[in-house]
């Protein structure tokens, strides 16, 4: 057969679809509806690297950190920058000070000039905030006066909160940290560390289990109302159609629906995209210019959908003979074979099985193989997901009648229901797959902090200018606070210059002390030795007794090569008594010298850091702003952190923001096509349903009966995800050599929501369900 030929039977089923009547419109309009949906999610979710990476972007361009503080020198084009950073409620307020030392002071991204002295430039999120009636103490914290707003370049997010403000005669810190003198903003040489293989694993696992349940319901969506469609073509044999021009015509209605599906999508697209400033998800938000997928991805999708819909529908065409009276459909001749169907995930597997218990020590993982393994396992599901369906459908027992009208439904039309169920059960058998992977190596990711805030919540670390003193009196005065610890640590070595031992030494007052230690006695003036658990070892004790001399002087803040250092001589007592270190001690290591105050020489007070540990009364709601409050007027630049037990790796939680993110988009567009499918399905069988009606088939049995179509066909999608989604995350767990348990939590959750998805969609449809049935839907012209 010619091309002319076949492209003239695929046109006359895109003018059949456009100017088919309401019935052709209304199919195709489903159809464009049902692709559109899912071309969208593909965009977006294609999109997703790019807005992380996008963020990241912003955030180097900001960057304000340099280890070279205070090597570099005042000049007419540096400018001294303090992180005052700090948290309201649950959201980080990011906050700088700014110093211009010059007239060719760098700018950061988003000012057009420097606030003066008492002024702030805000983000517009934080201008809000600030504005809003609830927000008093937050005001009382940034006591500046608003001049203007931070620019879109200054920004990671829409809804980010941000603030610089105008300050004078600040001074660089040692170490670079919280303050620094800069001559540029960002960062100039990118790190360079080794990609970690688990994370790469990881990321190319969650793109293809986001991917695939939408390319499975866009495959979907091209056969809604084909059963309908199917039954015209028998008039076309009429006129002298042959049955290979009645596939390629309704590849062409096909082809029309996908292709309005390609412009339905992409104005969803354009729409969600505008409308991404307003959505906050785990504290992320991305400006539009963000939501940008790749042009190679967005060309491959706009080829591939098109051609998805002609294969699919030739696909589906097989098993139909359309006869000049009628259609016969091959699927109720034969049972399904499952031979072949199994070889498919046995091949992913089989993919899959020469990483096993690769780890992170034998480099990265084949991208192919992961990725074709985890493709075919899932599609495999989709391969199995109608056999099954036709196996469980014919067993099924007798019931009420709404049972029986599902049953009967399903048994007759299990192709339909399968087709519906393929994508809920690709992705949950991906999310049962990924969690148990996220779940089994987030040990690796997420690390025992070893604080205690049973003990404190707050620990605020001030800058060598603030008397920890004071700053602790002010702490204990600040409403909500039951207790303040002040503690000031340094290091004591036993030479002057280039120390060969050194250990840790600690300067608070007696009843501070004891939040380390047991202390035998405790007087000002005082000195123990003390050792944490952990530092028993030999080569910790030979330094003790190496430095630790009674009798003998030792240097406080000993001095390196190429380093700073006072080397302030402390006589040592010619007794030492020894403190036990307490097991739920304030710091979780403390390895030499504990001292009161007046035992300090003076000179050594500039070498100390100091902190100050704060337990807040639980009955006062915002203690912790009150906390943060006083912190600010003490010292603007002190450090305020929240106590948790854990903390979790950068590149662990942004991975995890993404899942959650595509998971959300993918649950949405899961819940839509249900919704549409079932819609189709009524649609078709409206008729039946009011002839149902007409011999007194009462309304409440055709909801049931909806019910138990939508709910039993997902049943056994979902016990073959779980099947198929335990066996994958078993497989990759072994491949990061990591213990393979299962996250029965997660597992039992995905099931809650298999089912609130059948409720919901079940309630959705009962308003349609109820037009349908009305008396006029016999009617027929």
């Amino acid at each position: 057969m010619s091309l002319r030929q076949y492209a003239r039977d695929l046109g006359m089923g895109v003018r059949f679809a456009m100017t088919g009547g309401r019935e052709g419109w209304v199919r195709t309009a489903l159809t464009a509806v049902g692709v559109g949906i899912g071309v969208a999610l593909l965009l977006l979710t294609t999109a997703i690297p790019r807005m992380l990476d996008a963020r990241s972007d912003r955030e180097l361009a900001r960057q304000d950190f340099s280890f070279s503080a205070t090597d570099r020198p005042k000049a007419d084009d540096t400018v001294v920058v303090a992180a005052t950073d700090t948290w309201w409620h649950d959201k980080n307020i990011r906050g700088r000070l700014l110093d211009p030392e010059g007239p060719k002071a760098p700018l950061p991204p988003g000012l057009n000039r420097f606030p003066a002295e008492g002024e702030m430039l805000v983000s517009p999120a934080l201008r809000d905030l600030l504005a809003s009636p609830g927000a008093r103490l937050l005001r009382e914290r940034l006591p500046y006066k608003i001049t203007g707003t931070i620019g879109e370049s200054g920004l990671v997010g829409p809804r980010e909160l941000s603030y610089y403000a105008g300050a004078e005669d600040l001074k660089p810190r040692a170490g670079g940290a919280r303050t620094n003198r800069l001559t540029h903003f960002g960062q100039t040489q990118p790190w360079q560390g080794k990609d970690d293989p688990v994370l790469l694993l990881l990321t190319t696992v969650v793109f293809v289990t986001l991917l695939l349940p939408v390319a499975v319901f866009v495959a979907a969506a091209v056969r809604f109302g084909g059963e309908r469609r199917d039954r015209r073509l028998a008039a076309l044999r009429l006129v002298g159609a042959d049955g290979r021009t009645t596939r390629r015509i309704a590849a062409g209605e096909a082809l029309a629906g996908a292709v309005l599906g390609l412009l339905v999508g992409a104005v969803l697209f354009l729409a969600g995209r505008h409308l991404a400033p307003l959505v906050e998800i785990r504290g992320e938000s991305f400006f539009p210019s963000y939501v940008t997928p790749s042009p190679v991805l967005v060309a491959l999708v706009v080829v591939a959908v098109p051609v998805c819909a002609v294969l699919v529908t030739l696909f589906a065409m097989r098993t139909v003979v359309v006869e000049p009276l009628g259609v016969v459909r091959a699927a109720s001749t034969g049972r399904r074979r499952l031979w072949w169907r199994l070889l498919l995930p046995l091949s992913g597997l089989a993919m899959l099985w020469p990483m096993l218990d690769q780890g992170r020590v034998h480099g990265d993982f084949n991208q192919f193989l992961v990725i074709g393994g985890v493709l075919l396992l899932l599609v495999g599901v989709t391969a199995l997901l109608p056999w099954l369906v036709e196996w469980g459908v014919l067993r099924l027992g007798s019931g009420p009648l709404s049972w029986q009208l599902a049953v009967r439904r399903l048994q007759l039309s299990g192709d339909m229901a399968a087709r519906t169920v393929n994508g809920i059960a690709v992705a949950v058998a991906g999310a049962i797959a990924l969690q148990m992977l996220f779940a089994g190596v987030q040990d690796q990711y997420v690390k025992d902090t070893g604080h205690d805030p049973t003990r404190a919540q707050i620990e605020v670390d001030l800058t060598d200018r603030t008397d920890l003193t004071s700053a602790t009196e002010a702490f204990a005065r600040t409403e909500g606070v039951r207790a303040s610890v002040g503690l000031a640590t340094t290091h004591l070595g036993d030479k002057a210059l280039e120390p060969a031992s050194y250990l840790d030494l600690v300067v608070g007052d007696c009843a501070a002390l004891r939040e380390l230690a047991r202390l035998p006695s405790c007087h000002d003036g005082d000195m123990f030795t003390v050792n944490s658990p952990g530092d028993s070892g030999a080569f910790d004790r030979r330094m003790r007794e190496s430095l630790l001399r009674p009798g003998r002087p030792a240097w406080i803040d000993p001095r390196f090569v190429g380093g700073p250092g006072l080397a302030v001589p402390l006589r040592l007592p010619a007794a030492l008594p020894h403190a036990a270190f307490r097991a739920d001690s304030l710091m979780h290591s403390v390895n030499g010298l504990l001292i009161t105050p007046s035992a300090l020489p003076a000179a050594a007070g500039p070498a100390l850091s100091s902190r100050v540990f704060l337990r807040l009364d639980s009955s006062v709601p915002d203690a912790r702003e009150y906390v943060r409050n006083t912190a600010a007027r003490v010292d603007p630049v002190s450090d305020v952190l929240a106590w948790a037990p854990t903390t979790t790796d950068g590149g662990f939680a942004s991975l995890r923001t993404g899942l959650f993110i595509g998971a959300t988009c993918v649950l949405a567009l899961i819940g839509a096509s249900l919704l549409v499918a079932q819609l189709e399905q009524l649609r078709e069988r409206r008729r039946l349903l009011s002839v149902l009606v007409a011999f007194g088939t009462r309304r409440r049995t055709l909801g049931l009966s909806v019910l138990w179509q939508a709910a039993v066909p997902i049943a056994l999608g979902v016990a073959l995800a779980s099947v198929v989604g335990l066996a994958l995350g078993a497989v990759l767990l072994r491949m990061t050599a990591t213990p393979v348990r299962v996250d029965w939590p997660s597992v039992l959750s995905l099931t809650g929501v298999g089912a609130a998805m059948v409720a919901a969609v079940t309630l959705l449809s009962l308003p349609p369900l109820l037009r349908l049935t009305r008396p006029e839907g016999l009617r027929a012209e």
